[in-house]
């Protein structure tokens, strides 16, 4: 499964180690050069010379996202930045790529009914903190209503695979 991770920041970084470890082919995007060398540099670090090639660095999103299963945006948990890189991430990504974004502030019901793929679309209850393990191993999944059984076991794959007991609920929070 090929998995694009939007932002090179710790949490991006964090999650394409992670992710390459546990051994998903991963794309890491970010705008910032310098971002993306310090992602670069962390990882030679944690994953040494022969499995950096499991990751490929990219500074756009319509390259991190062209061959995508799975596309994680780890912008800042504010609306304009959420709908913005969901509108783009919709727009760029194949249609079988399942977007999935870190919030605890927002309805993923409302981020997904701004998208074309709502079906295909979920949210991690987590912050950074927990996510990058100084926090719980446990997390929760939230889904819009109409999102498709595959795309909730394919996010719950991913992230069992990377340690967390995961949970499923469907988002209240639609207004």
């Amino acid at each position: 499964m090929q998995v694009a991770i939007i932002g090179a920041g710790p949490l991006g970084r964090w999650l394409a180690l992670a992710a390459a470890r546990a051994g998903y082919s991963v794309t890491l995007e970010d705008v910032m050069p310098s971002n993306l060398h310090h992602a670069h540099e962390y990882l030679r670090r944690q994953l040494g010379p022969e499995a950096l090639p499991s990751v490929t660095f990219v500074s756009t999103i319509e390259e991190a996202v062209r061959e995508a299963d799975l596309a994680i945006d780890c912008v800042p948990d504010e609306l304009e930045s959420k709908l913005e890189i969901f509108c783009l991430l919709d727009r760029m990504a194949p249609p079988r790529t399942i977007l999935v974004t870190p919030t605890k502030n927002m309805s993923i019901a409302d981020l997904a009914s701004c998208t074309y793929r709502a079906e295909k679309c979920v949210a991690v209850a987590a912050d950074v903190g927990e996510l990058t393990g100084a926090g719980s191993t446990e997390i929760l999944i939230r889904t819009p209503p109409q999102v498709q059984p595959g795309t909730v076991s394919t996010a719950q794959d991913f992230f069992e695979r990377l340690g967390f007991a995961v949970q499923v609920q469907e988002d209240r929070w639609q207004v």
